[in-house]
């Protein structure tokens, strides 16, 4: 690449950067995604959605606000099933056998 082209690259990132500012990169995402296909538009927003799903974190805390461990956060759905056995341990010799591929 010649340094007069790398220079006009340069120039034209440079632009690109500075109308974003000026714009608003919300209103240019807005303008895009109406150039695209309804399918499109639908893979757009299940992307958005699994990157908002990605960065949720959930924490479960006790009133005074200390962490609570995952069992005392689920301890209500312990033993809320009737059917199968009371110990899900109950079979060791299933537990003992060797992985197979």
């Amino acid at each position: 690449m010649t340094e007069a082209v790398g220079f006009r690259l340069e120039v034209m990132g440079l632009e690109e950067r500075l109308v974003t500012r000026a714009i608003g990169l919300e209103q240019i995402i807005a303008q895009k995604v109406l150039t695209l296909s309804k399918e499109q538009q639908q893979q757009v927003l299940d992307f958005i959605e699994f990157l908002q799903l990605k960065s949720l974190t959930v924490e479960f805390k006790h009133h005074d606000g200390t962490p609570m461990s995952a069992l005392e956060a689920a301890g209500d759905l312990v033993g809320c099933v009737d059917s199968g056995p009371g110990d899900l341990s109950t079979n060791k010799e299933y537990l003992k056998r060797p992985l197979t591929e």
